[in-house]
């Protein structure tokens, strides 16, 4: 409530921050924990250790001792395209696939991926998001980036980014909210970092862009948002994002979808988690016998931590792709100058086991019918703190709580002043909506069905700041 190629079937695992980014992901769901978390008996532990092999083009993993889970509660169908894909690159890889693998694919996959042809926002979709739920939510990010920019020293020129847009109403929301102070929406250069072709097209929509040609023959067209005459560009990743002027970057709702690795601890030490086939062709989980090349980031993860805090887990998430992310973000913002704002659901330290995966607003089986569900973990705060403190041109700031992160910005004035002048039917719209980006667990005036009332995300939702160090201390973070 992210960047990056797209996978390739290959014999190793590549972390490069300039890779596909993967779309962001937000979610409003009506549970509050994960029923789709991996119950422990689809594990056992290996008995007989594996004895170390020289490095392959393979990945050979020892299923003797494993259980083997039941079957998915789906009524048997086909194999879905996705499907028979992923079975292939288990196929040639000679063995399982890793989990973040897995998750890239499922999301991103150019043909079936879930986020790539199709709209999965609001009522109608998987999840409902922070700017779909209120447009309050757009107007304080106009605000917070308005106060970034005056920081800044009001230059001329901005780059503002945000990754991964969803329909672009977070975006729109926010020109609109800021559409009278015509030198800030004139020092802007929209930049959507996007590789949804579907999405694009709502993104355009929503902004209401207009397509201008040039003014001779040899000139590009250019695209403008006619909220505030503004030139919009999209790109598929961050890194094409031109250079050279202060950016502001936003990142709502895109670091959890970014693929993490799963580890669990076993009698030889961390073992990753990784995505098999079964004989009767069921995928399902298995241990990988061998370090493997996520293991250099669950190892950098760990130094980060007290040894207190490692002690009591049997499970840890690690996202090598969200920290290649915030130092090629950080390196950006510390040479060009600017900042970024981060919100997303997640915690303040290690992550243990979140992934789950949401289809029409409801938890389901990680590995039930891959494609038709969006998957998401919570997002390590404090390991994207360590990431952008690596870079001495940078500081950062929280995380704090959505609601004390809006709050702080006037969210609480701006509903007063919607309501004097609404019907009954907008007022209530606007209470339900103010609830679900503020408040926490379920709305106390509701008076409508339960399975309906609207539960707040304002506690389960946190916001970071990464700003350049000349800037001081952005707003509200003080």
């Amino acid at each position: 409530m992210l960047r990056r190629a797209l996978l390739q079937a290959s014999a190793r695992c590549r972390f490069s921050s300039s890779s596909s980014l993967l779309l962001a992901s937000r979610r409003q769901c009506s549970s509050s924990s994960s029923s789709s978390q991996v119950p422990e008996d689809h594990f056992v532990e290996q008995s007989v250790d594996t004895p170390q092999t020289p490095p392959s083009a393979t990945i050979s993993v020892d299923r003797s001792a494993l259980y083997h889970p039941p079957d998915h509660s789906h009524e048997p169908t086909a194999d879905s395209e996705l499907v028979k894909h992923l079975k292939n690159i288990i196929k040639f890889r000679g063995g399982p696939i890793t989990v973040a693998e897995y998750m890239e694919e499922v999301l991103t996959n150019p043909k079936a991926g879930f986020y790539v042809n199709r709209d999965v926002f609001g009522a109608g979709g998987d999840f409902i998001t922070s700017p779909e739920v209120s447009q309050m939510f757009g107007e304080m990010i106009g605000v917070w980036t308005m106060c970034l920019w005056e920081q800044m020293g009001q230059p001329k020129r901005v780059n503002l980014v945000e990754l991964g847009p969803g329909r672009g109403t977070l975006l729109a929301d926010l020109l609109r909210g800021v559409s009278k102070f015509k030198n800030f929406t004139e020092s802007l250069q929209i930049h959507m970092v996007e590789c949804s072709p579907a999405l694009q097209k709502l993104q355009y929509q929503n902004l209401k862009c207009l397509t201008e040609d040039g003014t001779d023959g040899n000139t590009e067209k250019k695209c403008i948002s006619t909220i505030t005459e503004t030139p919009v560009s999209w790109h598929m990743t961050l890194e094409q994002v031109p250079t050279g002027s202060p950016t502001i970057i936003i990142a709502h709702e895109f670091y959890d979808a970014l693929p993490v690795h799963q580890f669990q601890k076993a009698s030889r030490g961390w073992c990753e988690k990784m995505i098999d086939v079964t004989e009767n062709s069921l995928f399902r989980f298995v241990l990988s016998p061998q370090p493997t090349p996520a293991t250099l980031y669950l190892m950098k993860r760990c130094r980060w931590a007290e040894t207190k805090e490692i002690a009591g887990l049997d499970h840890i998430e690690v996202c090598p792709k969200a920290m290649d992310l915030t130092q090629e973000i950080s390196n950006r913002i510390g040479t060009d100058g600017g900042g970024a704002l981060i919100i997303d659901y997640g915690l303040n330290r290690i992550v243990s086991d979140s992934l789950q995966a949401i289809r029409k607003h409801k938890f389901v089986d990680i590995l039930d019918d891959p494609g038709s569900a969006d998957l998401s973990a919570y997002v390590d705060f404090a390991a994207i703190r360590h990431s952008a403190e690596e870079f001495s041109d940078v500081s950062v700031h929280g995380p704090m709580t959505q609601s004390q992160f809006l709050g702080s910005l006037g969210i609480n004035f701006r509903i007063e002043a919607l309501l004097e002048n609404c019907t009954d039917e907008q007022a209530e719209s606007l209470r339900t909506g103010y609830w679900r980006l503020v408040g926490d667990g379920e709305a106390p005036f509701w008076e409508g069905p339960d399975e309906q009332a609207p539960i707040g995300m304002g506690t389960r939702y946190l916001a970071m700041a990464i700003v350049n160090k000349k800037q001081g201390v952005p707003v509200p973070f003080e």
